[in-house]
C-alpha cells in the first residue's frame, strides 16, 4: 500500500540530498520517479533540485495553483511512476497536500515530501502543517547546532549575520540568510536582538 511520507528538518540537514538519493535508488532499479520543487525557489535554477554537496536533478515545478494530482496522473498514464518526490514541501498548499494524499491512496504511488517544518520565527509553514496532519509516516532528519545539539530551528540573518525577527514568512536563501540552531540558541539569538 502506497503512503504519503513527510521528511522534515531545519536548514542544512540534507533533505534535498536524501531526496535525490531516493530517486537515484528507484531509477537504478529501472523504476520511474517524478520530482517536484517549488517554482519560487530558483537558487539552483528554475526546475532544479540541488543539494549543498553538489548533487542535482531536473524537476517539475509547482506553484500554488498547480494541481499535483492531475500532473502525476497525466505523467503516470504515459509512463508508469513508481514514486513521486517533492522538495521544498513547506510551500505546498492545503489542497496540494490532499492531492498528494490522493496520489498515494487512489493511484497507489508512494509520495515522499521533504521540507522545513517551521519558518524563521518558529511558525509552521502551511504545507508542513498539512503534511504533519495527513502524512502516513513522519520522519525528522537531523541537523546540528554549533553547540552539538540537534538543530530544529531556522534563524534568519541579515547581511551582517545579525538575527532577523520580523518580515515575510518566505524569503529564499541558503547559508547566506539562515542558520540552523537548537531551540535554546535560537531563542537566545532572537532575545539578544530585541
Amino acid at each position: 500500500m502506497a503512503k504519503l511520507y513527510f521528511y522534515y528538518a531545519s536548514m542544512n540537514a540534507g533533505k534535498s540530498t536524501v531526496l535525490l538519493q531516493a530517486s537515484f535508488n528507484y531509477r537504478e532499479r529501472g523504476m520511474h520517479t517524478m520530482l517536484f520543487t517549488a517554482a519560487l525557489d530558483d537558487r539552483a535554477g528554475q526546475g532544479v533540485i540541488a543539494s549543498r554537496i553538489g548533487l542535482s536533478a531536473p524537476a517539475d515545478v509547482f506553484a500554488p495553483e498547480t494541481d499535483l494530482f492531475a500532473a502525476v496522473a497525466s505523467a503516470h498514464a504515459v509512463n508508469t511512476l513508481n514514486c513521486v518526490l517533492v522538495d521544498e514541501a513547506q510551500f505546498l498548499t492545503r489542497d496540494q497536500v490532499w492531492q498528494l494524499a490522493r496520489v498515494a491512496d487512489d493511484l497507489g504511488i508512494p509520495v515522499l515530501c521533504y521540507g522545513l517544518r517551521t519558518d524563521f520565527l518558529g511558525n509552521l509553514f502551511p504545507g508542513s502543517q498539512w503534511l504533519l496532519a495527513l502524512a502516513d509516516t513522519l520522519t525528522e532528519l537531523k541537523a546540528v547546532c554549533a553547540c552539538g545539539r540537534k538543530a530544529t530551528m531556522n534563524l534568519r540573518i541579515d547581511g551582517q549575520g545579525k538575527p532577523v525577527a520580523s518580515g515575510q514568512q518566505t524569503e529564499i536563501g541558503g547559508n547566506d540568510r539562515y542558520v540552523a540552531l537548537c531551540r535554546r540558541h535560537f531563542a537566545a539569538a532572537l532575545a539578544k536582538d530585541s
